[in-house]
Parts: structure tokens; sequence; C-alpha cells
């Protein structure tokens, strides 16, 4: 007993700052990019993580960095030794920030078929690179259908169904419309593409944006805006907002960053895609964006580091991200938790995410947006044809991912 005293007085000591902390204590420093619930929620997984190891003296140090100015923070500090021993970030910086090299540490030697099966399957997926894991996923983001409950009692299962429902729901002299989302914005358009089979590189990450099925997911596209005539006209994201907000758009496709923008009075709910009945009965596949947790090349506490990386991303804190913090956990096991699986806004994310493509994480990819958004405003605007179009965005795709590849 008295042993025992003695070593509670020790950690209790320890902890204050009053004796030196073990040879092997760590202070961990955490970059995120988060704010109001998802901040909170992560700060208190690091208070109860500091709180339970204190006796190893590890203590984790969490920075919040404006979102803006965070992946050029990551380029510029972390190969220079300068940032910190591990950070929470999107997955299409990923193949970049690796072939520039000390900036993310492999994770395989770390890895054991339990901690991979931890996960849903394509979020692991996403925080892999040509064959190597870097980042355990912590969450993943995706868009989904988010409905009036007034104006759409059951929300519709099918593209048939969607477009009849809304043409009944569409008055334009009223400006009303059945449906609306950024559907000049490429990423929204993802989950026609492929939907419909198409996609932005091959297997050997060779761009392919002219390939038939994508001409065919923007004619399709095309039908919704003129033949069928449910969307409204150049939909920026404050139009939505405010149609969405003011009962005149009963469905839109968006994402949970969405949900903070409606007023209080919407009774919502949030479903699924549809599946495309012009696509054989296939489901609508948007992209999947997974935030992992990495840890750093030049980190002094890789294995201090990588142990919070595995705290952070296992169900008891998953389901504290996604209750408090209102995230989409990629730990799989959190979604049999009674709570948790009650959660209608979850509960849907997480049905969405079974069809959902993770967004490429290879350098070519950031070669893709700025001709696929000319592409998309030229089709939009009546400029170019579909086909002519995508072949424009493929040839200056390729152009730059020749170039990229002789450096």
């Amino acid at each position: 007993m008295k042993t025992l005293r003695l070593l509670t007085a020790a950690v209790c000591l320890c902890a204050l700052g009053l004796l030196p902390l073990p040879a092997s204590a760590a202070e961990i420093v955490l970059w995120h990019s988060y704010r109001a619930e998802e901040k909170a929620a992560l700060e208190k997984l690091v208070a109860q993580y500091n709180k339970d190891n204190a006796a190893k003296g590890n203590t984790v140090k969490a920075l919040a960095v404006p979102y803006d100015a965070f992946a050029d923070k990551i380029t510029a500090t972390v190969p220079r030794g300068k940032g910190p021993d591990l950070f929470i970030f999107a997955q299409d910086r990923l193949g970049g920030w690796i072939e520039a090299g000390n900036t993310i540490e492999p994770i395989d030697f770390y890895l054991d078929d339990n901690l991979k099966k931890r996960f849903i399957p394509t979020t692991m997926e996403a925080m892999t690179y040509r064959g190597t894991a870097y980042g355990l996923p912590l969450n993943y983001k995706v868009i989904a259908l988010i409905y009036n409950k007034k104006l759409v009692p059951t929300p519709p299962k099918t593209s048939g169904e969607l477009v009849t429902m809304a043409k009944k729901l569409t008055d334009k002299k009223a400006g009303r419309f059945g449906l609306a989302y950024s559907y000049s914005d490429f990423y929204y358009h993802a989950a026609l593409m492929n939907g419909f089979g198409g996609g932005v590189f091959d297997a050997k990450f060779t761009p392919t944006l002219n390939k038939p099925e994508n001409v065919k997911s923007i004619e399709f596209l095309n039908k919704w805006i003129e033949k069928d005539g449910i969307l409204p006209a150049e939909p920026s994201t404050a139009l939505i907002t405010s149609l969405f907000n003011d009962g005149k758009a009963a469905m839109v496709f968006n994402g949970p960053w969405f949900l903070g923008e409606i007023a209080k009075g919407i009774d919502y709910g949030i479903a699924p895609l549809p599946t495309l009945d012009e696509a054989g009965g296939k489901p609508m596949r948007p992209w999947m964006t997974v935030e992992g947790v990495y840890v750093t090349a030049p980190s002094q506490n890789k294995d201090a580091a990588f142990e919070f990386a595995k705290f952070l991303t296992d169900a008891q804190a998953a389901k504290v991200l996604a209750l408090e913090g209102r995230q989409s956990p990629a730990n799989k096991d959190v979604y049999t938790d009674a709570q948790v699986s009650k959660d209608p806004q979850l509960k849907a994310f997480r049905d969405q995410v079974e069809v959902a493509v993770p967004m490429p994480n290879v350098p070519e990819m950031t070669m893709v947006w700025s001709p696929a958004t000319s592409a998309m405003n030229g089709i939009l605007k009546k400029t170019s044809t579909p086909k002519a179009a995508l072949d424009g965005a493929q040839q200056a795709v390729a152009k730059d991912v020749a170039g990229l590849r002789k450096k």
C-alpha cells in the first residue's frame, strides 16, 4: 500500500511539473484546422489522452491552424523540421507531400491486420499511396441528398423518381425548384460522372477526362437542366442556401458542411443519392474526402505520435467525434453503438459512403481542377459541346501531367 501511495504521488507531481518526467516522456504537437464543435470534441479527447498517459509523461498539445493557410504551412515547415509531430488533413494533398519528400512518415511498420480492420475499407484506401499506407483515417465527408420534409415526405430512390417529384415541385416563375446543387462545380458533378462509370484517371493514373462515360454524364446533366427543367440557372452556394432556407428548393445535393447553414425552422432529412435508371440502376457515386492523422517524417517522437493517432481513431474516440463533434468517423465499429446507430444524420452519410469513391490522392489530381472547371463552364454556357470541352480538358491535363513526370 505504501508503494502504491508513493507511485500515485509521483505521478501527480510529474503532472504538475514538480518532478522530472520519465526519460521516455514526449510532448506531441498536433496541428488541425477544426473549429466550433469539431474543435471542442478533439480537445476533449486530447485532455483525456493526457490524463490517461500522465504516468508515462507523454502529453499532446493541439494547435488550431486556419484552414486556408494549413496546406501551405505544412509544405513550408514540415520538411524543414519546423512543424508538428502529427497533423490532420484530407487525402487530396497526400501524394504531393509524399513526392516532395520528408513530410509524411509511412506507417506500414506500425500496422497489423486488426488495426486495418478498424476502418471502413475505402477510407484506408484513401490513406494509401502507391501501395504504402501513410496515415490512419479519422473521418470522411461525402455529399448526399438533403431534402425538406415538408415538401418531400419520402425521398426519391431512383433518378426517375427524382425527376418526377422535382418537376411537380418546380415553378420557375415563382423561383421554386425541385432540385438545386452546384452542378457546374466538377466536385459535385463527380457523383454523376462516377455513377456512369467515368473518372479522371485510369489504373496507371493516365488522364481519362474525355472517356465516353464522362461525356454521357454531362449529357444527362443537360437533360436535367434543359428538358426536365428542375434546376436553377447558375447555382451559387449562396443561392442554393437561400432557396433551401426559403422553402424554394425541395432537395439539394450537399455535404455535412451544408447542415450548419440550414435555418432552424427547416425540418430536413438526409438520404443516399438516387440510383441512375439511365446507367442500369447503378448508384450515383460521389467523391469521398477522408481526413487522416499523419505522423510527420522529421518528428523525433514518431512512436508516441502514432500511439496518439491510434487512440484518436479507436471506437471510443470515434463516438465522441460523432456525437459531440458531429463528424462521420472512419472507424466502422462505432456505427454499431446504440446512440450512433440511432442518429439519422450519421446513418445517412454512413449509408452514402458505401458507394462513394475516394478522391484521387495523386499529385496529378491538382492538375485536373482548372481544365475541368473550364470545360464545365463552356458546356453550361453553350460555347462548347460536352465532347469538345472534355477533349480540350483532356489535352490540357495530359500535357501538364507529362510535364510533371519529366521532373
